[in-house]
């Protein structure tokens, strides 16, 4: 029996027929109750928006079947590593070149990661989910029982910001999982790391370019970005079976560079004491070997996945190339910032 068969069962068991009116159910009339008592919303409106949420069998199915745990290392990066993808980096850095200044001068954060987490989460816009994150999050949180308390909270935190914001529910699009514009935040990051980055009074990170780059590098420094530093470095393993206890061990930096060169680990240009992680990555033909540093830990912050983290930094560097080149290529006439009076002035950040 397929997982999404299984699930859809669990489902139906726990919480009843899926697709019946969400404000008629009982666990929904008691999340509404909670609603109500801890943040004052209103039952006769919670209700509206209730009986109005689509339950998406679809998306029960996308969430049970993620394509990433599948996937080998050489499979995952050539998703992202592609001649196209970098093509549109450097066009997108090019068009918003003075946004993405304003953000590193702001936030200390690389132009190129923010670019390449925008790249890799909706191809720099193209493809940011046309789900209604009412039923994407409705969906998740009464029909998903694996995962139903994150979605519960990632509900609350949707309701808050329609609330906050000012606009119809029903206005919000998104992925399957409820995430949201060119970076793909949830609810959660919205409310809590999305900027109005251009001082117009709203933040948009839908359809609005500076909204969305602020946003996301915004995130990084809240998540403790450092301006300067390695992300990640190639490092070569002479004994593999002294590195087994270590290697590939969770997304936490929980060994030093000193330690890892103990183990065999040559790894250069990095401080002995710096706090690390050794990665293994398959290849078609074999293993590469990878230290992890202070901001891989901030990109799996963003993505929680070893290799999302991993391909962000490729494509970054590949986008980069490309845009130097493309730069040496043309004279440039001068920085556009100071054209543009951005209306964000964060702290400076070290």
């Amino acid at each position: 029996m397929r997982a999404a068969t299984v699930l859809g069962l669990a489902a139906l068991l726990l919480y009843g027929p899926a697709g019946a009116d969400y404000s008629q159910r009982e666990d929904v009339l008691a999340y509404m109750d909670a609603l109500v008592s801890e943040h004052g919303f209103s039952k006769p409106q919670l209700a509206a928006i209730f009986k109005d949420a689509q339950h998406q069998p679809r998306i029960v199915e996308a969430i049970s079947r993620p394509k990433e745990r599948t996937l080998k290392w050489y499979e995952y990066r050539r998703i992202f590593l592609q001649e196209p993808r970098i093509e549109q980096g450097a066009a997108f850095w090019r068009e918003n070149e003075a946004a993405l200044e304003a953000a590193q001068a702001s936030f200390r954060v690389a132009p190129e990661y923010v670019v390449a987490i925008i790249g890799v989460e909706t191809r720099f816009g193209r493809i940011m989910g046309s789900y209604r994150v009412l039923d994407a999050l409705s969906t998740l949180a009464f029909d998903y029982p694996p995962r139903a308390d994150f979605f519960r909270n990632e509900l609350t935190e949707f309701l808050l910001l329609v609330r906050e914001e000012g606009r119809a529910v029903g206005e919000f699009k998104g992925s399957y999982a409820g995430a949201m514009g060119y970076g793909q935040f949830i609810p959660s990051s919205y409310r809590h790391y999305a900027v109005d980055f251009d001082g117009d009074g709203a933040r948009d990170i839908w359809g609005n370019t500076t909204d969305a780059i602020g946003s996301v590098a915004n995130y990084f420094a809240e998540h403790g970005w450092r301006s300067t530093g390695t992300v990640v470095t190639p490092a070569k393993v002479l004994q593999p079976d002294l590195v087994a206890a270590v290697v590939n061990q969770g997304l936490a930096l929980s060994e030093t560079v000193g330690r890892l060169r103990e183990l065999g680990v040559e790894v250069s240009g990095v401080p002995a004491a710096a706090k690390a992680a050794l990665l293994r990555m398959e290849l078609e033909n074999g293993l590469e070997y990878w230290v992890a540093l202070h901001n891989f830990h901030v990109i799996t912050r963003y993505n929680r996945s070893r290799m999302y983290a991993l391909a962000v930094h490729q494509l970054s560097q590949a986008i980069k190339a490309r845009r130097n080149a493309l730069a040496a290529a043309v004279p440039q006439a001068g920085s556009a910032v100071a054209s543009f009076d951005f209306g964000v002035k964060a702290p400076v950040r070290p």
